[in-house]
C-alpha cells in the first residue's frame, strides 16, 4: 500500500467499527467485545441498559462543565448543581474508561469516543421551565461553551489513559436535520422550535472540531444528513446508515468523498437478523461507488464499515457477530473494491 493512501485519514485502509452503544451493563465485558473485535478503529462503548446517566443525554450532561443535568419525567433536565443523576453519569463513565485502559495497554492507533453534539444536546436538554435548550440561543451558545470544556476535559483522560491512542471524537447528532428544519417539537407539543440558521449550526460544531485537536466525526442515524454544512464545519468522518441514503444526497456524498472526507457507512443490520456473506452487506457501498463515478481504488481507505446504529437493541452474542461481520466486510471492500 503507497504511503499516501495509508496517511489519507487517522486508521488503517479497509477498517470496520462501532457507532456507540453495546447491549448489558457490563463495561469491561463491552470494551473487551470491541477492543478484541476491532483492530483498527476500536471505540468506548456506551451501555444505556444500566439506566439513566448511561444514556446518550445522561452520559454527555455528565461531562458538562459548570452546567448539570437531572432526570424529570420529561427526560433531562438543566440543574443549578451536581445531584444524584450527575454523580451516577460521571461514576459510570469512570468505570467505562477503567475498563478502556485494562483493555488497550500497549495500545497504537486510532480510538474513537463520542458525546452528543451541540445541537441535539439542545433539542433534548430542557430548560428550568421545561422548553427545551433550543428555545433560547443564550442557553444554545452556553451549552455548547459547556461541551467544548467537557469534551477537551474526556479527551484529555482518554489520552492519559490510553497514551498510544489518535483519539477520534465522535459527536452523535441525530437531532441535526430536524434542528435545521425547525421541525424539533415543543414541550406541549402543538408547536414546532423555529429552525436554526446554517451558519449558527455550523459555526458551533467548528467551535467543537477546532477544540478537539484531533480528528472529529459526526453521526447522524436521521434522514436527511447535511453532508455540505458537517464538510464545511470540518470535521474528517461523516456517519450515517447505508439505509436512509437517498439519491438526492448522492451528489454531496461524491463531492465529500472528493473533498478527503471519510464515510462511515453503517450497512450492517443493528439489531438480531441473519447476517449475510460479509461481502454482500457492503455490495450497496460497491454499487454506489459505482453511480457516483468514483475510483474503486478510493474505496478502502474512504469508507469506514460500521453497524447500522448502536447495537444496544441487540442480543450480546449478535453484537459480537455484527462487529466481527463488519471487519471482515471491510476487509472484502479493501480485497476486491470492484
Amino acid at each position: 500500500m503507497s504511503e499516501k493512501s495509508t496517511n489519507k485519514h487517522h486508521w488503517a485502509p479497509g477498517a470496520a467499527s462501532g457507532v456507540g452503544s453495546m447491549p448489558g451493563g457490563d463495561a469491561r465485558e463491552a470494551v473487551k467485545t470491541v477492543t478484541g473485535s476491532l483492530e483498527a478503529l476500536p471505540y468506548l462503548p456506551e451501555l444505556p441498559a444500566r439506566g439513566p446517566g448511561a444514556d446518550m443525554i445522561g452520559r454527555t450532561a455528565g461531562m458538562l462543565v459548570e452546567l448539570y443535568a437531572h432526570v424529570e419525567p420529561s427526560g433531562w433536565r438543566i440543574s443549578d448543581r451536581p445531584g444524584r443523576d450527575t454523580r451516577r453519569a460521571r461514576a459510570w463513565m469512570g468505570e467505562d474508561l477503567d475498563a478502556l485502559e485494562e483493555f488497550t495497554q500497549g495500545y497504537q492507533g486510532a480510538l474513537k469516543v463520542s458525546a452528543v453534539g451541540p445541537w441535539t444536546l439542545a433539542a433534548s436538554l430542557e430548560l428550568r421551565g421545561g422548553e427545551v435548550a433550543l428555545s433560547d440561543p443564550g442557553a444554545c451558545r452556553d451549552l455548547t461553551a459547556s461541551l467544548v470544556e467537557g469534551c477537551r476535559a474526556h479527551l484529555a483522560e482518554v489520552r492519559r489513559r490510553v497514551p498510544g491512542a489518535e483519539v477520534v471524537l465522535q459527536l452523535d447528532e441525530p437531532s441535526l436535520t430536524s434542528v435545521l428544519r425547525g421541525s424539533v417539537r415543543s414541550a406541549s407539543g402543538y408547536r414546532t422550535h423555529a429552525a436554526v440558521d446554517r451558519g449558527v449550526v455550523e459555526g458551533a460544531l467548528r467551535t467543537l472540531v477546532e477544540a478537539a485537536g484531533g480528528p472529529v466525526v459526526v453521526h447522524s442515524c436521521a434522514p436527511a444528513v447535511p453532508f455540505g454544512l458537517l464538510r464545511r464545519a470540518g470535521v474528517e468522518g461523516i456517519s450515517f446508515p447505508l439505509s436512509l441514503l437517498t439519491e438526492s444526497e448522492e451528489e454531496a456524498i461524491g463531492e465529500a468523498v472528493e473533498g478527503g472526507t471519510a464515510l462511515l457507512i453503517g450497512a450492517v443490520p443493528g439489531t438480531d437478523t441473519p447476517l449475510s456473506d460479509p461481502a454482500g452487506s457492503v455490495s450497496g457501498v460497491r454499487t454506489l461507488w459505482r453511480r457516483l463515478g468514483l475510483s474503486p481504488e478510493t474505496l478502502a481507505e474512504s469508507v469506514v464499515i460500521t453497524p447500522s446504529c448502536g447495537l444496544a437493541g441487540a442480543s450480546p452474542g449478535y453484537a459480537r457477530a455484527a462487529l466481527a461481520h463488519c471487519v471482515q466486510a471491510a476487509r472484502s471492500l479493501a480485497d476486491n473494491p470492484e
